[in-house]
């Protein structure tokens, strides 16, 4: 299948041949205070990030207020809490949403979010956002996709959780309600996920079977598994970050400091770079270095009119004279002229 070649958010080109876009999901690392959201903000703008993403739900918007065993998280980080206990302490408060976006606006670096519901969507909409982020588990949420495509904006989707069939639903559902711009991001729904379950080959037969620029959402505690992936064709990071991995909030373990960014930032960059392209060519770095390849030299004194033997010659570095592969061709030949041992051998001095 042909592959779309990028998508476009604010201006800036994502996709196979363009470096790689590094989105910074807030999440809930603000830990209720709008001060420390300015200041993740900032510090994605500060350390190379080319987006902030924020998530914008209430705990009505996203759950039901039950304690009810099915309402109730069992293990992980977040073990014991009802969903919407989780889901009250970590949302961004809609109130913040303007001073947030005009901030990110004013430093110049792109802010966007992912909707949980129809009238999250209607919030953004309003604040004029540029893009939407799908989460992984509303993949299977068909409505959502379709009210978030409906608005003409480029769309990105987390796979998480769901399998091709739910990924393929997902994406028609977002192409017939109008989005022309979509992406997929590779996801595994765990906080932290071990990378081993990455399984980063997925990447390329998404690119491959389902033809849209295609990115990687890491969960990862490391930046081990989103540097990888670039040389898989991955175009888009997702990365949790925060201030401090230590600051007790919900996410704040398996997300990234400043230093992990700036890191993230600037060695994915590095891999594709390194990717590049099919290049069979002589590259700058090498060009000083010719000189320590092997050629032909002769090894002994000869007059003009002699005839060169096969101990007249030998391969060896440095470079200067005739490629090793013309030695049976040489050898046989007359020199024209007078030659010194240790001299290069020419074709200009052979007959």
């Amino acid at each position: 299948m042909k592959v779309n070649n990028y998508i476009e958010i604010s201006g800036r080109k994502i996709g196979y041949n363009q470096k790689p876009y590094i989105i910074a999901e807030m999440s809930a690392n603000h830990n209720g205070d709008i001060e420390s959201a300015f200041s993740i903000i900032r510090m994605a703008k500060e350390c190379g990030a080319d987006a902030v993403k924020l998530q914008t739900y209430t705990p009505d918007t996203i759950t039901l207020d039950s304690d009810e065993p099915e309402f109730v998280i069992r293990g992980g980080l977040w073990g014991g809490r009802t969903l919407y206990q989780l889901y009250e302490e970590a949302h961004t408060p809609w109130e913040w949403h303007r001073d947030l976006f005009k901030y990110a606006h004013d430093l110049g670096i792109c802010i966007f979010s992912s909707p949980f519901d129809e009238s999250a969507v209607d919030l953004l909409e309003d604040l004029g956002a540029p893009a939407y982020k799908i989460a992984s588990f509303e993949a299977v949420d068909i409505k959502l996709i379709k009210y978030a495509a409906s608005t003409g904006k480029p769309l990105i989707i987390s796979t998480g959780m769901a399998d091709f069939e739910e990924i393929e639903e997902a994406i028609i559902a977002a192409k017939d309600a109008g989005c022309n711009q979509l992406a997929l991001l590779h996801c595994v729904s765990g906080y932290p996920a071990p990378p081993n379950d990455y399984n980063l080959k997925t990447i390329v037969d998404m690119r491959r079977k389902l033809g849209l620029v295609t990115g990687l959402s890491d969960h990862t505690l490391s930046n081990t598994t989103a540097i990888a992936s670039i040389a898989l064709g991955a175009s888009i990071i997702e990365k949790h970050v925060t201030l401090d991995r230590n600051g007790g909030g919900p996410d704040d373990s398996f997300s990234l400091d400043s230093s992990g960014l700036k890191e993230l930032c600037k060695e994915t960059e590095t891999a594709w770079t390194a990717v590049g392209c099919v290049d069979y060519g002589r590259k700058s770095s090498e060009i000083g270095n010719i000189q320590f390849r092997r050629s032909l030299y002769f090894v002994k004194p000869m007059k003009a009119g002699d005839v060169i033997a096969h101990d007249d010659i030998r391969s060896v570095r440095p470079g200067y004279g005739v490629a090793p592969k013309y030695f049976d061709d040489i050898v046989g030949k007359k020199v024209l002229i007078d030659i010194s041992e240790n001299t290069a051998v020419s074709f200009d001095v052979i007959g």
